[in-house]
């Protein structure tokens, strides 16, 4: 097992709870100011820049939510299994966003919930690793006992996340912090799959793998 350090379910709970509030904060923002700007404002012009502000914001709310639910809640009970092709849905939305493209190759199965959870974690590494843009290519191979995940990230000076490489290593300093506790919990997540997770370099681009 990977050298963490320890949380008790209160302080990950909290800590998570504060990753969900910090994503959707800006879009809800957006949201409060559209309205604002409606009833300060009358005219045509401002009245339609404020409605289209308000629905892309309320877009991305919805969609950032939908992905929190996927990849930190509960997403039913014990042993559950959940539609990967509902897991690719929720990605999509939440990257249309973001600045990466995204292509998801595997067969749409019934995997269960945790497993589909690591992948949603992973992409938002991901994300991390390309934060100029490009293109993540998600791929699932192997039968449901044996499944592998591969992400790869290309684009503009693409690297491997060091919060993640911290975790993976085992060489986390100070205490961790809502940004730190998303690559915490992608770890959590592997050891409660069984899987171990690695990081490598092809060329340019960064290989997330999980397997």
């Amino acid at each position: 097992m990977t050298n963490l350090p320890k949380l008790s379910a209160l302080d990950l709970a909290a800590l998570l709870a504060s990753r969900v509030c910090h994503d959707i904060i800006s879009p809800v923002g957006a949201i409060t100011n559209g309205l604002e700007v409606l009833d300060e404002d009358n005219g045509e012009e401002m009245k339609e820049f404020a409605m289209d502000l308000i629905r892309k914001s309320a877009f991305s709310a919805s969609a950032k939510l939908k992905f929190a639910r996927l990849a930190f809640g509960a997403s039913g009970s014990v042993g559950a299994m959940i539609d990967t092709g509902d897991a690719e849905e929720v990605v999509r939305g939440f990257i249309a966003g973001e600045k990466p493209e995204i292509e998801w190759v595997g067969e749409r199965v019934l995997m269960p919930k945790n497993k589909v959870k690591l992948i949603l974690n992973l992409v938002l590494v991901a994300l991390n690793a390309i934060p100029r843009g490009g293109l993540i290519k998600v791929l699932m191979e192997g039968s449901e006992d044996n499944i592998r995940f591969s992400l790869n990230c290309s684009g503009t000076n693409a690297r491997a996340p060091s919060a993640f490489l911290n975790m993976l290593n085992g060489t986390i300093e100070g205490e961790l912090d809502a940004h730190g506790v998303q690559p915490y919990y992608t770890v959590l997540l592997a050891e409660a799959c069984g899987m171990t997770l690695g990081v490598r370099l092809e060329g340019e681009d960064v290989v997330l793998t999980a397997q």
